[in-house]
Parts: structure tokens; C-alpha cells; sequence
């Protein structure tokens, strides 16, 4: 691939031009023309815009996030790096840190998330060239490519839900399929979800989801990368979350709405040049955890951020209404500090106990267990907020209410709060809302819970995996034999 135009990192408004690229996107039956400009999707262009101008506007801010390519001398991102010593690994998550604390916590999509999975893919390349000869020189151009061109990326997984029971053996349009295979690529034809993120992509990057492997359906099994404007891809978004119109009143929705979209493949041509696996499920099987080998950590740290946001309104909410003085809520926030202190010490733990991959780059050690707490600690924290805030989450008055003359003096009798006023409420139980009770929020709790995989069955893998090995063999010590009386 070549990248000799390649310029690095991107400012936000050439982000938002190389978006107008011809991309078929569908929204509520309509075809967007330039998803920049439409009025439902450019808050969220405008706010990735602005993240990625940001990491210009300071010396600290590019230093954080940017570092110098040793092949072409642009400025890249850190998420794209192959660390080999523990300080290239602790600037690589430097970079997650930036990222998540500066987007809150609420974009799961922040292009660190997806860069470090292609780095992940390239530190896969030996084991990808062992299934074609080609391939694993495929998966370390492709990173060249993205990280020279600063790449915002999406992944697909997810066959369509039609039929859980069935198989794509049986029906074919179960699941992506290659329908003709050429000298120079192949012809794709079926559907992906869930793609993330993906009217706001440059290329989508699919790789098996371990069902379909699990199925033994080996002609469906393929991971490579397309551009998001392909001839014969079709991306139909959900129905937009945030409501620009509405003032305070979707503060994150407005923003953060990454989007989420099916893919549909019309008989869409892939070059062979971008291909990195093909027929191979035990290989695909293997190379999920190996790709994925920073990404998990860059998940860990966003939803750390998130955590601590999440804690932040939760306090105030609780201060703004008087009861944070009461021994039951404090107990609720001081649950809330327990979750945040334990994911802290996990993400340092598992950088702390580095690993190093076949491919000889420094990783943190396996963490899929603290992903699947997370699941489930993200629920709770749901639960608590709201336990907290109660109805005050449902009623409050809009940004025209408190601007109307004849209400506002009522409002701000009765609208009030502890020690703030009616507007200032209205607007942090707006965000409030927006964590644990808008549409926004509930697509966020469940993206928190399925995003990692599966937790019942990834809990089965760490059950299968996880070596007790010598603990187990003290049990069998201590029963193997009576205990001596004294």
C-alpha cells in the first residue's frame, strides 16, 4: 500500500473533508450525501474534529499523543506503535489516557481503540503468512498504511441476527461470505454488524467473532479491510440518539453518539493487498487474544474514565439535593470510589506485569477477566445513580422553560436545589439522564455489556484457560492424606 502522500496526523477539518468521499450511507430511509454536513451526525464530526486538533494545541498535548515516524518522519499516533521497552509501553498508554480523559470515557470508538488493534494485527503478521504466503506482509503494510495516514477505523464482527440456531452451512446469507474468489482478490457478498463508529470511519476492519469458527463453517472465515466508500457497500445507521435542537438536554447524546450501523455487501471486490486471512478458523480462533493484545488495555482505561465521570455527577446529584450527608448514600458513592480504585490498580497491574509476544513487542498481561467485571460493574453503576438521583432524573425544565419570563420565577422557587440554582440543576441532572435513564445511555450500558464478548462465555474461557494448576495440586496434598492429631 502505498503512503508516499501519506501526510500523519490529521487536523479536524481535513477529518471532516476526507469524510465527503462518496461512502453510501443510509439514515431512516434516506441516502446522506455528506455525513459531515448532516444535521443529526455533525455534532459528533465536529466533536472527533475537535480531538483531533487538540492534540496540536499544546506541547504537552502532542506529546502525549503523537510520536515521529522513523520511516517517513510524519507525526503518527501512538496508538499504532509496536512497543519494545517498557517506556514505549507506558507513552503508547499515555496516548489511551489522553484520549478517554479527554472524551470522558464515552467513546468507545476513540480512534486509539481500533489503531491498537492494528497494531495488534501487524505483531499477528508471522502467524498470518503461515495461512497464505502474503498475508502477514498484508497485515504489517496495513498498519504502515493507517498509522501514515492517520485512519479512523471501525470493526465489524456480528453476523446478522436472523436465525442464532442455524447454521451458515445451511443458509449462507447467515453470515459474510467470499462468492468468487480472482487471481487479484475476492467478491463478497452478505451482512456485518455491529459496525461502531462507521458513517465516522475511513475503513471498516472485520475479523471473525469465534462463532462462526466454533461452527466449523471454514468458507466463511475472513479478516481484512475495506474503505467505507467501496463500491457495493451499503451503511444503514440506527436512529440518531442525541437531539441537536434541544439545548442542555442531550449534552453527551449530542456529542458522543459514535453511531452504530449494518453492513451490507453487494458484491463488493476486496484486493488480495488486503487481505489477512483466509479459510483458517483455528488460526482466526488463536489470533483474536494476539490482536487485541493493547486494544483491551486501551478498553480498561476508557472505562476507567468513564467510571470517574459516571462518580462525579453521581456526588454532585447527591450534593445538589442535600442527601449526600446521609449514611446509605455514602455508602453508594463510596461503592462507586471501590470500583474506580480497583480498575486503577488492574490497569497498573497489568502493565506493570508486561508480557512480550512472538513477535518480540512488549504487551500487558492477559486482562479479559477485568473486562468481564466491568460488564457487570457497569450495570451497578446504572443502578446506584439513579437510586441516588431518583425523580429528579425525569422531571426538570428545558433550556426554553428556564428562558421563559413567566416560569422562571417558579422554577426557581421550586426548581432549586441545595445549593444551586434552578439552571445549573437542570442541567447536571440532564447529564444525569443522559448516564442512566436517556436512549443514549442505555445504548452506552449495553455496549458496556456485550462490546468485551459474551461474558458467560468468556468467563467458560477463563475457566478453560486460566492455570491453577499449582494451587490444585496443594487441594490434592491436603486430601490425599488424614491430617495428624496433635
Amino acid at each position: 500500500m502505498d503512503i508516499s502522500s501519506a501526510a500523519g496526523a490529521l487536523t479536524g477539518e481535513q477529518y471532516k473533508r476526507s469524510l465527503d468521499d462518496g461512502r453510501e450511507v443510509w439514515l431512516d430511509g434516506k441516502r446522506i450525501e455528506n455525513v459531515a454536513e448532516h444535521p443529526a451526525l455533525q455534532p459528533a464530526v465536529d466533536e472527533f474534529a475537535r480531538l483531533l486538533d487538540l492534540r496540536f494545541a499544546t506541547p504537552e498535548a502532542r506529546q502525549a499523543t503523537l510520536f515521529k515516524s522513523d520511516e517517513t518522519g510524519n507525526e503518527v499516533s501512538y496508538a499504532f506503535s509496536l512497543p519494545k521497552t517498557r517506556e514505549e509501553l507506558r507513552a503508547k498508554f499515555a496516548a489511551s489516557e489522553w484520549w478517554m480523559r479527554e472524551s470522558l470515557g464515552q467513546l468507545g470508538r476513540s480512534p486509539d481503540f481500533m489503531s491498537n488493534v492494528v497494531a495488534g494485527l501487524a505483531d499477528y503478521a508471522d502467524e498470518l503468512e503461515r495461512n497464505r504466503q502474503g498475508f502477514g506482509e498484508n497485515a504489517r503494510n496495513y498498519r504502515r498504511f493507517a498509522m501514515e495516514n492517520d485512519l479512523v477505523l471501525t470493526h465489524a464482527l456480528g453476523d446478522p441476527q436472523i436465525d442464532r440456531s442455524a447454521s451458515p452451512l445451511d443458509d449462507p446469507d447467515l453470515a459474510l461470505r467470499v462468492v468468487e474468489e480472482r487471481e487479484d482478490g475476492v467478491v463478497l457478498r452478505g451482512a456485518k454488524q455491529l459496525a461502531t463508529l462507521a458513517p465516522f470511519s475511513h475503513e471498516v476492519l472485520v475479523y471473525l467473532n469465534g462463532v462462526t469458527a466454533a461452527r466449523g463453517a471454514e468458507d466463511f472465515v475472513i479478516w481484512f479491510a475495506l474503505p467505507m466508500n467501496a463500491p457495493g457497500l451499503k451503511i444503514l445507521l440506527r436512529e440518531p440518539l442525541g437531539a441537536p435542537q434541544s439545548g442542555h438536554a442531550h449534552p453527551l447524546g449530542n456529542r458522543y453518539d459514535e453511531q452504530d450501523a449494518m453492513l451490507f455487501f453487494d458484491d463488493v471486490f476486496l484486493p488480495r493487498e488486503r487481505i489477512f486471512l483466509l479459510g483458517d478458523s483455528l488460526r482466526a480462533l488463536k489470533g483474536l487474544s494476539r490482536i487485541n493484545v493493547w486494544s483491551l488495555q486501551s478498553t480498561h482505561i476508557r472505562f476507567l474514565a468513564r467510571m470517574k465521570f459516571f462518580t462525579s455527577v453521581a456526588k454532585k446529584l447527591a450534593h445538589s439535593i442535600g442527601v449526600d450527608t446521609f449514611r446509605g448514600i455514602q455508602e453508594q458513592l463510596g461503592e462507586l470510589i471501590s470500583y474506580v480504585q480497583t480498575l486503577e490498580l488492574a490497569i497498573k497491574g497489568a502493565e506493570a506485569d508486561v508480557t512480550t509476544t512472538p513477535a518480540g513487542h512488549l504487551a500487558p498481561t492477559n486482562s479479559n477477566g477485568v473486562g468481564f467485571w466491568s460488564a457487570d460493574i457497569s450495570a451497578r453503576m446504572v443502578q446506584i445513580l439513579r437510586q441516588i438521583a431518583a425523580s429528579g432524573l425525569i422531571m426538570q425544565p428545558t433550556e426554553a422553560d428556564l428562558a421563559n419570563p413567566e416560569l422562571r420565577p417558579f422554577l426557581d422557587l421550586y426548581m432549586r436545589g441545595h445549593d444551586i440554582g434552578a439552571a445549573e440543576k437542570a442541567r447536571l441532572f440532564r447529564l444525569g439522564w443522559e448516564l442512566a435513564g436517556s436512549s443514549f445511555g442505555m445504548r452506552q450500558e449495553l455496549y458496556e455489556y456485550l462490546h468485551r464478548g459474551d461474558p458467560g462465555a468468556g468467563r467458560t474461557r477463563l475457566l478453560r484457560f486460566y492455570d491453577t494448576s499449582a494451587t490444585d495440586a496443594r487441594v490434592d496434598e491436603l486430601i490425599s492424606k488424614p491430617l495428624t492429631s496433635a
